[in-house]
C-alpha cells in the first residue's frame, strides 16, 4: 500500500480535523495531507458532538483533499467516504466484500458505519472553497472503533447508542490488524474513491451505496437543524446522494446536513 499524500503522525492533538482546517484557512494546503493522532483530546463528530474513545481502542484521523468539483457537486461525498471505508476494511481485514456484508456491516445515511445496528465508525466532513476557481478543500475526519466496544459504549453520554468494533469482525482470539495498517489501507482506498468521485460524481456510486443501505424500505424519522421531525419510508438515495423519503404520495429528497436518522418504532 502506498498513500499518495503527505503522511503526518502525532502523539496528541486536540483534533486532526481542526489542525487541517486551520491550514486550509491560512492557505497553507498544497497537496493532499493525511494526519493521524494517537490521542485526540477534543475529537469531534457531527453537530458538535464529542468523539470519545481510548486511544488504544480506535483509529482517528483526517485527510485534506482538493476536489475540482463545485460545492454543489459535493453533496454525496460523505456517502462515498462510507464506501471508501468499507473498501479499505476489505483490504485491511483480507476478506471479501460479500463476507463483510454478511457480517452485518451497513451504511447509515449520511455518514455512519454500522455493525449489526451498532456504530462502528463515524465520518465528519468540513472545509470548502475560499474563492471561485479554487479547489474545494475538504477535510474528511474518520473515527473507527478497534476493540472494547462495551467500554466505549459506557463512556458515551448519549442514551441508547450501541457501539461496534473491528475486533468483532475477526476470528475469536485473533487481534485486529494494527491501527497503522488499517490507516494506510483506508488512505489507499480514499485516494482511489476520491479521484473517481471527482471525475464522475456520486451517480457512479449510487447503486453500490444501496447495497449497503442500513434503512432501505424502512419507516424512519429524520430530525435535526431545529426542524420538526419528518417521517416516511426510506427509499434509498438519488444520484446526488440525497435521501429519498416516501411520504404517502410524495417522494421528498433530503440532503445531508445537521440531520439524524432514526428508525421509527
Amino acid at each position: 500500500m502506498t498513500a499518495n499524500c503527505i503522511l503526518e503522525r502525532v502523539a496528541e492533538t486536540k483534533s486532526t480535523n481542526d489542525d487541517l482546517l486551520a491550514r486550509w484557512r491560512a492557505g497553507e494546503l498544497i497537496d493532499p495531507v493525511a494526519r493521524i493522532a494517537h490521542k485526540q483530546t477534543a475529537g469531534k463528530g457531527r453537530a458538535g458532538r464529542a468523539w470519545l474513545a481510548n486511544p488504544e481502542d480506535s483509529v482517528c484521523f483526517s485527510m485534506a483533499y482538493p476536489f475540482k468539483r463545485s460545492p454543489a457537486e459535493l453533496t454525496g461525498l460523505s456517502l462515498v467516504v462510507g464506501l471508501a471505508v468499507i473498501a479499505g476494511l476489505v483490504q485491511a481485514l483480507r476478506i471479501t466484500s460479500e463476507e463483510l456484508h454478511q457480517s452485518g456491516i451497513r451504511l447509515k445515511w449520511p455518514n455512519d458505519l454500522l455493525l449489526n445496528d451498532s456504530k462502528l465508525a463515524g465520518i465528519l466532513i468540513e472545509g470548502g472553497q475560499t474563492k471561485p476557481g479554487d479547489p474545494n478543500w475538504m477535510i474528511v475526519g474518520v473515527g473507527i472503533n478497534l476493540r472494547n466496544a462495551s467500554a466505549i459504549e459506557k463512556s458515551l453520554s448519549q442514551d441508547n447508542v450501541k457501539v461496534g468494533a473491528i475486533d468483532q469482525l475477526v476470528a475469536p482470539n485473533t487481534p485486529p490488524p494494527d491501527s497503522e495498517y488499517i490507516w494506510l489501507a483506508l488512505l489507499d482506498s480514499f485516494d482511489q474513491h476520491f479521484k473517481k468521485f471527482d471525475q464522475l460524481g456520486f451517480s457512479a456510486y449510487q447503486q453500490e451505496w444501496l447495497k449497503w443501505d442500513a434503512h432501505l424500505n424502512q419507516r424512519v424519522s429524520i430530525s435535526g437543524a431545529g426542524k420538526d421531525p419528518v417521517h416516511g419510508v426510506a427509499m434509498g438515495v438519488d444520484t446526488n446522494g440525497a435521501l429519498l423519503l416516501q411520504q404517502e404520495k410524495n417522494l421528498q429528497a433530503i440532503y445531508a446536513g445537521d440531520l439524524s436518522l432514526r428508525v421509527k418504532s
